[in-house]
């Protein structure tokens, strides 16, 4: 396959990782096809499953990310798989979670790893990335009266940007014969706390941030009456215990093994979007 001739398609193209994505494919001189619900090249959404082929015709590269809005989703992500095979499809590069390797099969993400895995028509590249820096600037983390509200206690993450995701996703679907069947985890350059990443962005934005450590089902009660569906009450316990037991993700190097380019810091990260928490 050679980039002149190949067009991947990006899923949830409007998304963290997915216009990132798309953004770094097309600087790469790769055609790229948008897909998400609306504002993108096609209308794509999971619970369409009609949607899937008109998306996938003459695509022969994909970035698949799963449906974010639920956990559920194994049985639908198959039935596109199906599709992607039928359409000739013949790499996948799967964005997935952190550790999800050693999780139960019933654990939809991993479900699919396993699928992907499974099928021989189908090459496939798997993403584990540890928690998004995007996490501070656009979702749970943010800081909302200059404290940031999280029980992770004392344990440390190594925080990865997600531009650095993007990056290592654009570079194995513009080259996928260099990373079928690999499977990477990745993460930023340090582990810190939450309690060290909110004096980081103290430092960046001039203000003073702290780390609010709370109960973990208040927390939970609070994210769910806040928007977040009540079955990710279960993958916010999971995550926020993990960072607090201490089995946190650790910086491994990955991203600059498949990118050629070290991954970026937290600190660059908090400079670049202090405009983020001029609020907060």
């Amino acid at each position: 396959m050679s980039e002149q001739t190949s067009t991947v398609l990006v899923l949830g193209a409007t998304g963290k990782t997915g216009s990132r994505v798309a953004a770094d494919l097309i600087s790469r001189g790769v055609s790229v096809r948008r897909a998400a619900r609306s504002s993108a090249d096609v209308a794509f959404d999971w619970s369409d499953r009609d949607a899937y082929a008109p998306a996938l015709k003459g695509v022969d590269r994909v970035y698949l990310v799963a449906p974010v809005d639920r956990l559920d989703f194994a049985e639908d992500v198959s039935v596109f798989l199906d599709e992607a095979e039928a359409a000739a499809v013949q790499h996948v590069t799967f964005l997935s979670a952190y550790g999800m390797e050693h999780a139960p099969a019933e654990v939809s993400t991993r479900s699919v790893e396993l699928d992907l895995l499974g099928r021989q028509r189908l090459g496939h590249t798997i993403l584990r990335p540890a928690w998004f820096m995007q996490n501070f600037s656009e979702a749970f983390c943010k800081p909302i009266n200059g404290a940031i509200s999280v029980p992770t206690g004392d344990g440390s993450e190594a925080f990865i940007d997600a531009d650095d995701i993007a990056a290592v996703a654009a570079t194995t679907l513009a080259d996928p014969a260099s990373h079928a069947g690999a499977a990477y985890s990745l993460t930023g350059p340090q582990s810190l706390t939450v309690s060290e990443a909110a004096s980081i962005i103290s430092e960046a934005t001039g203000r003073t941030i702290a780390h609010h450590e709370l109960d973990r089902e208040v927390w939970i009660a609070g994210a769910i009456a806040k928007g977040f569906p009540a079955e990710f009450g279960a993958l916010l316990r999971q995550l926020t215990e993990t960072v607090a037991s201490g089995n946190g993700s650790r910086p491994n190097g990955t991203v600059e093994q498949v990118t050629g380019t070290p991954s970026r810091t937290f600190r660059d990260f908090a400079h670049k979007n202090a405009a983020a928490w001029k609020e907060a």
